[in-house]
């Protein structure tokens, strides 16, 4: 399955020490270079190493997306690195984009491409057996990565998973 994400994936993932199961579940994730220049300046040291590492082990791939008609409307409308991944899935013909802002999904799915997000991919971890339980993982992206969760999607969320929110 090919992938190709936005910074908000990786970034929190590796925040939060789980970059691996991007790995796991696509075995490469491409990224354009807006959103590899954005996870160059993470603020994080230990995920930043982490992020690096992944990029000279080549299995996050960086690619330039070409100036389309489609690159030009979509950066009318979303930040520079959600632009490029949407344009760059679509050149690529990628599977699924992973993202987690709002805006940029609905376009994404507009464009015809499925989406997922740093949800999604817990999500998918624990089916196949990566993860015991998702609720450290959604406590950790608050502590660690400052992410935002709101209370009806980590509800919805556990219910998917089989967690009650009390876990």
């Amino acid at each position: 399955m090919r992938a190709v994400s936005n910074t908000s994936p990786i970034s929190n993932l590796a925040a939060i020490g789980r970059l691996d199961l991007l790995k796991a579940q696509f075995g490469e994730v491409w990224i354009p270079e807006a959103v590899a220049e954005e996870l160059r300046r993470n603020p994080f040291p230990a995920a930043a190493a982490a992020i690096q590492a992944a990029i000279r082990e080549q299995w996050v791939r960086i690619e330039i997306a070409r100036d389309s008609a489609l690159l030009r409307t979509l950066l009318a409308q979303l930040h520079c690195g959600e632009a490029e991944a949407i344009a760059l899935a679509t050149e690529l013909k990628a599977d699924l984009v992973l993202m987690d802002e709002r805006e940029g999904r609905q376009l994404a799915a507009q464009s015809g491409i499925s989406v997922t997000g740093v949800l999604g991919i817990l999500l998918r971890a624990k089916r196949v057996g990566q993860l015991v339980a998702i609720k450290p993982e959604i406590d950790a992206l608050r502590q660690k990565a400052h992410f935002f969760i709101a209370p009806g999607l980590e509800a919805r969320v556990l219910a998917e998973s089989g967690e009650s929110e009390l876990a």
